[in-house]
């Protein structure tokens, strides 16, 4: 009997370590770390722990660009890995990348997962998809800029925390009385030109660049230093001049001093909520993004930003096989769900919104249904569908040194925006030779 035991034994451990070595490994490189990693890190062990036929390997290869410049090196390397998350900014690179990209809506056909390109938010999906409608990549964390007010600021400065801040006529108001109330740091920001260029030109229904913003060809010039925009960031220099508006940094570094009590007012993306929420040591609110009273259609909807995931090529069937199961998994309505409450990123798809509006999260959490009635409050139009530039993340830098310079009082708004477009339109000429 004992024998009988230990053979039975012997054989049972063979066969799972058949099973184990039998699995189909998937490699994703991404670039979260922190909270947003240890999340990401729970999907993909969900996901490893519900079937036996794939293990999904996760590797962290640095912050956005980073990561896609790691991916496009590891492709010319033939080391590419089956699943690459790549910012929003870079998504006309990704589809110019032929032959090194499989896009997910065939990959979805091919691995016979279930796929609706319907099921996901229009607002969202559209970014990654062609004209025809076809889904190149899968939306993964998608969020939009929204308004953060420290309500304990705003009370020490003897306003009204629930003060009207719809427009940003009533924030200047606002930013005036933080002052003289002794406030140090009445205003700051993150992702400055995502927040105060891009989504301000869809916002105000104004183009940021020709072509439907690139949508529609790569023969575009960027046009961000018109009237609307020219006014706001002449405004912001005005506030920065005055000690209204503290600059900090070119991508998240305003966070830290909003989260630890120093600042009234912050413009970031809805996905802080997850850090504000955690950090922060006094009541805070969530506002819709400010608009400028009087400019005609405003406001209109705001833009994504955020990472969709890259099927790569050059990978066997097996393997897509198992991304497409994965990215199924991805889709699904419980764990976007998740995903959205634990993060502030927005559900992908519209189960999962009803799902957590039906959970009663939005009740529970006011404030955290903005980012997606801005999204969809209103049919996007030819300039609020979203931003699809070539060589967008050297632009980006571009405007932000600009953007620099008015801060510093060294350049007016029309000065640095014009400047931003010359250098901007260089590099977007380079990009459409490399590319007819």
């Amino acid at each position: 009997m004992k024998i009988r035991t230990l053979l039975g034994a012997f054989a049972s451990t063979i066969a799972l370590s058949s099973n184990a070595y039998a699995a189909t490994e998937i490699q994703w490189w991404h670039a979260f770390t922190g909270r947003l990693g240890e999340l990401l890190a729970e999907q993909i062990e969900e996901f490893n722990a519900s079937q036996s036929d794939y293990v999904v390997v996760g590797s962290h290869k640095g912050n956005y660009s980073e990561t896609l410049n790691a991916g496009i090196a590891a492709f010319r390397a033939g080391e590419q890995p089956h699943i690459l998350m790549v910012f929003e900014v870079g998504t006309a690179t990704m589809m110019s990348a032929k032959g090194a990209i499989k896009p997910v809506y065939e990959v979805m056909a091919e691995g016979g997962a279930p796929f609706d390109a319907d099921a996901y938010m229009g607002a969202v999906k559209g970014y990654y998809t062609t004209t025809e409608g076809d889904m190149l990549s899968l939306p993964y964390n998608s969020s939009t800029p929204v308004l953060y007010v420290n309500r304990d600021a705003f009370t020490a400065a003897g306003l009204d925390p629930d003060m009207d801040l719809s427009t940003w006529q009533k924030v200047g108001d606002a930013l005036d009385a933080l002052k003289e109330g002794g406030e140090d740091c009445p205003l700051v920001t993150a992702w400055q030109s995502w927040v105060h260029l891009e989504n301000l030109s869809a916002w105000h229904n104004v183009p940021f660049a020709s072509k439907e913003n690139g949508f529609a060809g790569v023969d575009t010039e960027l046009m961000m230093n018109g009237p609307v925009q020219v006014a706001h960031i002449e405004a912001m220099g005005q506030w920065a001049k005055d000690g209204k508006f503290i600059y900090t940094g070119r991508r998240n570094e305003g966070g830290a001093n909003f989260r630890g009590g120093e600042c009234a007012l912050f413009t970031e993306s809805s996905a802080g909520y997850a850090g504000v929420k955690a950090e922060a040591e006094f009541e805070f609110d969530i506002r819709t993004l400010p608009y400028w009273e009087g400019v005609e259609g405003a406001p209109q909807n705001t833009i994504i930003g955020g990472s969709s995931l890259w099927v790569m090529a050059g990978h066997e069937p097996e393997d897509y096989a198992g991304v497409a199961e994965f990215l199924a998994f991805l889709s699904s309505a419980d764990v976007q769900a998740k995903w959205h409450q634990n993060t502030g990123y927005l559900p992908i798809t519209n189960a999962a919104a009803e799902q957590t509006k039906a959970e009663g999260f939005y009740e529970e959490n006011p404030g955290t249904e903005i980012a997606g009635q801005q999204m969809t409050g209103k049919e996007p139009t030819a300039n609020s569908k979203g931003i699809r530039l070539g060589s967008f993340d050297q632009i980006r830098g571009i405007i932000d040194e600009e953007l620099e310079a008015v801060w510093a009082g060294d350049k007016d708004a029309q000065t640095a925006l014009d400047s931003a477009k010359e250098r901007g339109d260089a590099l977007l000429r380079r990009f459409e030779q490399a590319n007819r």
